[in-house]
């Protein structure tokens, strides 16, 4: 381990190494550590989806900028990170969704987007082993340049990639402190060794909260556990994602065959929980056959939890902190960072190596939460 960079960050999820990636390659000398093993966070063990239908703004804008550089990932990082865009079809239930769905629809449409609202019928032409009345959808939006990529292979090719630039990835090395001068990072304490550095960039997922209070910042997060469930491989039934805000379900099904999903337990409360439960199996099971009957004798081959790192408004937290000057906030994704990691780490190293803000920067800032108006991230599943 070196004991000098321009810059260092923490965390090695999926923000982290292609922030190390963009960093390395603009030339800046890096490291990055990560406490366990790269993915071994909210990367490895989230749903694979990447959307970019959302209700505000920010996330449409970094999600829609993500998938065209997702569209060629892999020839960039040359490796096969298995990007497929099947679209996502999210189920409208009622009329109040509807009109958050035309508005939702009209906002992405403003932004480029090429977005539907289905009819019952139309949902069955695109994923046809749904059961509309199971479902009880009145109708759907749908984007068909939304997708899924492998987030390991997609986190471990952002992790080559960066080290061929030169950057230096370290794991199983835990941070336990960073130090300042006269409120500027001058350098952070690991477990094994002392980094001079003048930038830290804390990606560390939920572990976000903990590196930022040893600058005495507070982060607005809160760990939410969230299940998953991959059935045994099956023939191609489908190929878009399909979820639901209202009964927070998420399904699909990945390249090898297995249907891939999730829904919050109604019991479930914040904090750290990481044991998988049978409640959100029954839940799981019940809901997911309920809009795909045709399922219901598949067997149930694994079942995991991972944690969100939650803000008040479901939007990450980017940028510098004003207490702490280079203490840059990769963070507070709320269980979508996968899917807008491409733009969040081309702003981040536009502002980190040129000084650049963008207007969708200024706006993830933390200073947000300040305001008594904040704009709320709508369309979360769960």
């Amino acid at each position: 381990m070196k004991s000098k960079a321009d810059v260092v960050i923490i965390g090695g999820g999926v923000n982290g190494c292609s922030l190390a990636y963009r960093l390395a390659k603009k030339g800046l000398d890096v490291i990055l550590i990560e406490k366990k093993y790269l993915s071994s966070g909210a990367t490895g063990a989230c749903g694979a989806g990447i959307r970019q239908q959302w209700s505000t703004r920010e996330n449409a804008s970094l999600a829609i900028r993500s998938v065209k550089i997702f569209e060629q990932l892999s020839k960039e990082l040359g490796q096969d990170i298995e990007f497929r865009q099947g679209g996502y079809l999210i189920a409208i239930h009622d009329e109040k969704e509807m009109k958050q769905a035309e508005k939702n629809v009209g906002m992405q449409r403003s932004l480029g987007l090429k977005v539907d609202i289905l009819t019952p019928k139309e949902i069955t032409e695109v994923v046809p082993i749904l059961d509309i009345k199971g479902m009880k959808a009145i109708g759907a939006t749908f984007c068909p340049t939304d997708g899924h990529a492998n987030p390991f292979k997609t986190t471990f090719a952002y992790a080559d990639a960066a080290r061929k630039f030169g950057a230096e990835i370290n794991t199983h090395s835990r941070v336990i402190d960073v130090k300042i001068k006269q409120k500027t990072i001058c350098a952070i304490v690991t477990d094994q060794k002392t980094i001079q550095t003048s930038v830290v960039v804390n990606a560390a997922g939920i572990d976000s909260k903990s590196i930022a209070e040893m600058v005495n910042v507070k982060l607005p997060l809160t760990p939410l556990r969230k299940e998953i469930m991959a059935t045994e491989r099956l023939e191609p039934l489908f190929e878009a994602m399909v979820i639901s805000f209202k009964d927070g379900i998420y399904f699909s099904q990945q390249k090898e065959g297995q249907i891939v999903g999730g829904i919050p337990i109604p019991e479930e409360k914040a904090g750290y929980r990481t044991m998988p439960t049978f409640a959100f199996l029954q839940h799981m099971t019940r809901t997911l056959t309920r809009y795909v009957p045709k399922l219901k004798h598949v067997n149930l081959l694994r079942h995991w939890t991972g944690f969100y790192d939650v803000t008040p408004d479901a939007r990450p937290i980017l940028g510098e902190v004003k207490e702490v000057k280079n203490f840059i906030q990769c963070n507070g994704f709320s269980g979508h960072g996968f899917m807008i990691s491409p733009m969040v780490s081309k702003i981040l190293t536009d502002l980190i190596a040129d000084g650049k803000i963008s207007e969708v920067l200024e706006n993830l800032n933390i200073d947000r939460f300040k305001s008594k108006k904040i704009e709320k991230e709508l369309s979360v599943v769960g």
